[in-house]
């Protein structure tokens, strides 16, 4: 087989504060980010948003220790990863590869090339496939691909989606029941499951199936956890005047306090390492939602991170993944019959979501109306006002 590599895919974040509006500016560089008629107002824009954004934005982080803790634990679980397979027979050579931040996924192909690796996984750290976070590093893999030659001689497979993973699933619901069994009423605590959430023409028109398997994820883990507790679905982090995946985690939580709840887990399904989502929209905005609507008792479950299970999980679809006949970038698009990865003009302006996107609630709402403002001069006041 020669020397095998795992390349872990991630959003990326900020390390420190001062990080902050070059993450920002690098997030709206991207056309998956915010789409644009015409691509010379890519990275003007993208300033504009930036500078307006980057107080706010350091604000929040300064909430959670002054930088995301995204790359530290992806490391910690590349680090896991490389020795569960080692442990398991396999050797493999672990590379990060995050989409707007260091190390970006162009510095990992660097090093897995210079590595001289013979066959490569490619392994999102994203359980459930999303054309915005899966399918974005998607593309631009294939964008690589298509430029170096040398890449073209690489074997390698993609790991899609892995969801239904068991090890994945057992530890998920092993981090429930802990929490769960903190309340001494334990069977009657209410598990409240948020996702991510994604623009609902995501789903409706470009055929994502990120709700589907959002959906059956959820289902699965209750089975794992094989408990009486009722449980709800709901998707955070929506802005803008758009309509998202519903219910919204605010609303469902609101609604669940007027019914009288007041033991609550939260369980973050589409995540699998702490960051801005979990450690301040999460921990510290939604409690605040829950508190207020008479849910006081309050806990939330740990992303995966590196425990022990979640690993063994990583690593058993990096042996699956070698032993089954390989999986292709130009696959990827056709997992699900109806996913586009690269949408029609109906639904092609306007900005895509990513966990650690939003994490300055950056109001970007009505785009398309508002192109044509900027366009045709009217617009800037507009835009100034809506980003403060």
């Amino acid at each position: 087989m020669g020397r095998v590599g795992v390349l872990l895919l991630n959003l990326g974040g900020p390390d420190k504060l001062e990080d902050v509006g070059p993450f920002l500016f690098n997030l709206f560089s991207d056309p998956e980010i915010i789409r644009l008629p015409f691509r010379w107002l890519q990275k003007p824009l993208a300033w504009f948003i930036a500078s307006r954004r980057t107080a706010t934005s350091q604000e929040n982080y300064k909430q959670i220790g002054g930088g995301s803790p995204l790359r530290q634990i992806t490391e910690a679980q590349g680090e896991a990863l490389k020795e569960q397979l080692h442990y398991l027979g396999q050797e493999a050579n672990i590379y990060v590869g995050m989409r707007y931040w260091h190390p970006y996924t162009e510095e990992a192909i660097a090093l897995l090339t210079q590595d001289n690796i013979d066959n490569l996984v490619i392994l999102p750290l994203y359980p459930q496939f999303s054309i915005s976070t899966s399918g974005s590093s998607f593309r631009l893999l294939e964008r690589l691909w298509q430029e170096d030659p040398k890449l073209q001689r690489l074997e390698y497979t993609v790991i899609p989606s892995w969801y239904k993973e068991p090890g994945y699933l057992q530890a998920m619901a092993e981090l429930i029941r802990q929490e769960i069994d903190q309340f001494p009423n334990a069977d009657q605590v209410h598990v409240f499951f948020s996702a991510h959430g994604v623009p609902k023409s995501y789903v409706e028109v470009a055929g994502d199936p990120y709700q589907q398997e959002i959906e059956e994820c959820t289902a699965l883990i209750m089975q794992t956890l094989n408990r009486p507790n009722p449980h709800t679905l709901a998707y955070q982090s929506r802005v803008g005047p758009v309509e998202w995946l519903q219910p919204y985690t605010e609303d469902a939580l609101k609604e669940l306090g007027a019914q009288g709840v007041k033991d609550l887990v939260v369980v973050p399904i589409s995540f699998v390492s702490e960051h801005i989502e979990t450690l301040q929209e999460i921990d510290i905005e939604y409690r605040e939602i829950a508190e207020e609507a008479g849910i006081h008792n309050f806990r939330r479950v740990p992303a995966p991170n590196t425990h022990p299970v979640f690993i063994r999980a990583l690593a058993d679809l990096v042996i699956d993944a070698l032993n089954k006949p390989s999986f292709k970038l130009s696959q990827a698009a056709q997992i699900k019959k109806r996913v586009k990865m690269y949408p029609p003009e109906s639904w092609e302006w306007g900005m895509t979501t990513s966990a650690e996107v939003w994490n300055g609630r950056i109001a970007m709402l009505g785009f398309i109306a508002l192109i044509v403002e900027l366009i045709t001069g009217q617009g800037l006041l507009h835009l100034i006002g809506i980003l403060q």
